[in-house]
């Protein structure tokens, strides 16, 4: 695994304008007031770095390139430096090597189809008893300390054991999870040997398992995907694999990021946490604003010709970055949009994406998202930031606590 003390190929940022970098640690950090300014200076960003990158900021902007499929394509989601274009084994458009995320139209559609009845409703309702128990223990582990961290002892655990139950996949293996969500994400900035070396390790790990799952079939979602037809074919290892790697990688750090987020807020608003535990009615609307207000995921496009968007002049296979939690906090598409308000009736955000990609997981991270929330808040009616310790946010694409360390000043037995 890489570490966050690598050095990146690039330089300090000059310019949040003309030289932003999202792999920078002040980025996310900041990344509510670094969107509030650009959204009144520069509401299109760029940056030379990882061979020219594009940042929209306001919600009209960000929908508008979300749902147009004929000059962005989804063949590269992670915005690092390597491009697709650069890697001789890429698998090309319209599948790209993570399907369906990284598909454009028409593959795009039979490839989310063959996923949709593995997150519907009624199949994930079922995980809740099961995340609920490992929430509950989980919690009894920090129960005999004054100082626990809600990231690292509790949200970033609960994604990665369900996710590794779903695949299938040893949920001792946990470790290594993390390890390849940080090189895949975070690790975007470094030499591009260094990344190849990464994704090795990770294709190496895939490959391990599903040759398991055809040695030792089982009831999981890998059997299900080689079981999978396409095109009345057999889905090929290569696809069964890039889709493993999605619901690996999307399927952990974005929900572990929503949690924690969430439970920052609590620890930072005493008057919210007490609303929550005295009136659980709330937590429904609570849920929506916490995924409004501190949505984690920006999605990448690559520019498919040289176009002309807005008189920006974008060049073909440029980066564009669309952050939807910078369209949650647009004042023109939401009132009060930097408040964060539990009880906010009308709620239409983008926290798990725009257009085709729309999140297909959000059933399953709505529901994690609840449970943490709700057992956290019953183990731990109150509790807020430790004094002198430092919360720690990841860089890249996904926006959330890495460390979290809170006092507990009441606990239920």
């Amino acid at each position: 695994m890489t570490t966050l003390d690598e050095k990146s190929i690039y330089g300090p940022v000059t310019s949040w304008q003309t030289d932003f970098d999202h792999a920078d640690p002040s980025y996310n950090e900041n990344a509510h007031a670094i969107w509030s300014e650009l959204r009144g200076t520069c509401p299109v960003a760029h940056t030379e770095r990882y061979g020219g990158t594009w940042l929209p900021v306001t919600h009209d902007l960000v929908h508008e390139i979300a749902y147009d499929t004929e000059h962005f394509s989804s063949r590269g989601v992670v915005v690092a430096t390597v491009k697709p274009s650069d890697l001789p084994d890429a698998i090309p458009a319209p599948i790209g090597g993570a399907p369906p995320i990284t598909s454009d139209p028409p593959f795009h559609q039979d490839a989310r189809r063959i996923l949709l009845p593995a997150f519907s409703p009624k199949t994930i309702d079922l995980w809740e008893p099961e995340i609920r128990l490992l929430c509950r223990e989980l919690i009894a582990d920090m129960k005999t300390v004054d100082v626990v961290d809600a990231a690292t002892q509790f949200a970033q655990h609960i994604p990665v054991n369900v996710i590794a139950r779903m695949l299938g996949f040893p949920p001792e293996d946990g470790e290594k999870f993390r390890g390849f969500v940080h090189d895949v994400l975070e690790a975007i900035n470094l030499e591009p040997g260094k990344r190849a070396e990464a994704f090795m390790a990770l294709d190496a790990y895939i490959a391990k398992q599903v040759q398991d799952h055809i040695d030792n079939p089982r009831d999981d979602l890998t059997n299900f995907l080689l079981n999978a037809k396409i095109y009345d074919q057999p889905l090929s290892l290569q696809h069964v694999g890039g889709s493993i790697i999605l619901l690996l990688i999307a399927g952990i750090d974005t929900t572990w990021s929503a949690i924690g987020s969430s439970l920052w807020h609590l620890a930072t608003n005493p008057v919210d946490r007490r609303r929550l535990v005295d009136n659980p009615a709330l937590m429904p609307t609570a849920i929506e604003e916490f995924l409004r207000a501190y949505a984690p995921v920006t999605m990448a496009r690559v520019v498919k010709d040289d176009y002309n968007f807005h008189g920006n002049e974008m060049k073909q296979n440029d980066w564009v970055l669309l952050p939807f939690p910078a369209a949650n906090r647009d004042p023109k598409e939401f009132e009060n949009a930097d408040q964060v308000l539990i009880d906010r009736e009308v709620n239409r955000h983008a926290a798990f994406g725009l257009g085709i990609h729309r999140c297909l997981g959000s059933n399953l991270a709505r529901l994690e998202l609840r449970v943490a929330v709700e057992e956290f808040l019953a183990a731990f009616p109150d509790f807020e930031l430790a004094p002198d310790e430092v919360v720690k946010w990841s860089v890249g694409q996904i926006r959330g606590p890495r460390e979290l360390p809170v006092r507990i000043n009441a606990r239920t037995l």
